[in-house]
């Protein structure tokens, strides 16, 4: 049966007949009318909590809470309600349903980037072929010549929720990034051409190891706690040890690169950018990051007013 509700057009009060991703469990505990336990639900427009308020049978909530497992696509029979404005979806047993299904569109849940990766794929080896460092060209074979690496680097998402948050929203954003470099180099030919555009293929590569996609897009533990910036440095480091004579001063300079791209250490950088090529790549990240959430806001609000608030820009965006 195809989706007909998504998470971003409910509202307080709407009834909810509608297949979800479960994200997220809290198990059951006590409240004063029996035993409940949360659930929190995705699709591929946005995230929300289900509250299941269950009787005074603690097992029989217990065995229900058990039918379910991060990843399981469920159908859910509830109503929306708000807490602290927050939109919920609210379960009381006998008078709603869940149940796990296996039959579901994964479209419906993940989204999948509009861009072919295979053709990015393949206009990065082309530049990567073009290289005259011979240094940095091995560095970016033993990559891309990785099958890999490059099975995970063509699906991995960019994010969770801010930008490129797809299905092959890694390349698509390293791309982005790849051809405003270019255009950088074109405007200051005094800049390391090789070594920028390996700065801009390579600077995310840690969000491989930084997310998983399944029914929805997770930060994995090892992501959590180290973030794709230390997890992208020492896999750039592991493969420069396995290139002979690389230059020292080389490999710090392509580090410096992955540590430097948010630019200030409140955003997550242990380093700020210290020469012109890791600026430019810092500039076209953020670039790209911040106009690919300016034209999702845009396309994707249904308002007749001319401005729409977002909570991730903290600012008016301006839709006409």
């Amino acid at each position: 049966m195809p989706k007909s509700q998504f998470i971003s057009g409910l509202k307080e009060g709407d009834a909810v007949n509608s297949a979800f991703s479960v994200k997220y469990r809290h198990p059951p505990e006590a409240y004063k009318n029996g035993f409940r336990f949360e659930l929190g639900l995705a699709d591929r427009t946005g995230e929300i909590e289900l509250k299941y308020w269950g009787g005074t049978d603690k097992e029989k909530v217990e065995a229900l809470y058990r039918e379910f497992r991060e990843g399981d696509v469920i159908e859910v029979d509830g109503k929306t309600s708000a807490f602290r404005g927050v939109a919920e979806i609210h379960i009381n047993e006998g008078a709603g349903s869940i149940r796990k299904i296996s039959e579901f569109d994964i479209a419906d849940f993940v989204e999948k980037s509009a861009e072919d990766s295979e053709k990015l794929a393949g206009e990065m080896l082309a530049e990567i072929r073009g290289m005259k460092n011979e240094f940095l060209r091995r560095l970016m074979e033993a990559f891309f010549n990785d099958s890999e690496f490059m099975a995970q680097f063509k699906s991995a998402p960019a994010a969770m929720y801010m930008h490129h948050a797809t299905i092959g929203g890694l390349i698509e954003h390293t791309s982005h990034v790849l051809k405003l470099c270019r255009e950088i180099c074109r405007i200051y030919p005094a800049l390391d051409r090789d070594l920028l555009i390996s700065g801009a293929i390579l600077h995310d590569i840690g969000k491989i190891s930084e997310f998983s996609i399944g029914t929805n897009i997770k930060q994995t533990e090892e992501g959590m706690l180290r973030g794709h910036i230390a997890l992208g440095e020492e896999a750039v480091l592991a493969r420069i040890r396995g290139i002979r004579d690389f230059p020292n001063e080389l490999k710090i300079k392509v580090a410096h690169m992955l540590l430097s791209h948010h630019g200030a250490n409140e955003y997550g950088s242990p380093q700020e950018p210290s020469f012109p090529e890791a600026a430019a790549v810092y500039y076209a990240d953020e670039m790209d990051s911040k106009v690919d959430q300016f034209v999702k806001i845009k396309k994707e609000t249904k308002t007749e007013d001319f401005r729409v608030y977002s909570k991730k820009l903290g600012r008016g965006i301006y839709l006409k």
